[in-house]
């Protein structure tokens, strides 16, 4: 099964069309080998300079710059539903691939690394295709 993560909702139902994918459920579509989902744009972002520690709650020009040894991610509130279905889609067993077909780009390939690394996903565990969409006629997509 390949999941196909998009950037959001619009894309992947050009995307499920192209590939004549029609079971639409709560967060995704699925059919003929493939699940479609999407991010709904910033789906994970880096988290506030608060989640680093007390002392960057009220920062000032003195506690610049931040570096954290790990950086942290946060879901917007909003996103919540999104964000646990996407996660239920990238730990099923039957996954074998996940495709990145956010916008083609920096931001659509951020969206997306984003979602990776808040999930700790292992790059390595599935085959992973890069590049995004840059353009939804029938021929791209496929």
């Amino acid at each position: 099964m390949k999941l196909i993560i998009a950037e959001k909702p619009s894309v992947a139902q050009t995307i499920a069309a192209a590939l004549g994918v029609k079971g639409k459920q709560d967060g995704y579509i699925e059919g003929g080998g493939y699940l479609i989902s999407w991010c709904v744009g910033h789906l994970v972002q880096l988290a506030e300079a608060a989640a680093y520690g007390e002392q960057y709650k009220k920062w000032s020009f003195d506690s610049l710059p931040i570096l954290p040894e790990e950086w942290q991610y946060a879901v917007d509130p909003d996103k919540g539903k999104q964000f646990k279905t996407l996660k239920e889609l990238m730990h099923r067993a039957d996954v074998s691939e996940v495709v990145n077909a956010c916008d083609a780009g920096r931001e659509g390939e951020l969206i997306f690394r984003f979602v990776y690394q808040k999930f700790r996903f292992d790059y390595r565990s599935r085959c992973q295709i890069h590049g995004g969409i840059t353009g939804n006629t029938d021929l791209i997509i496929r």
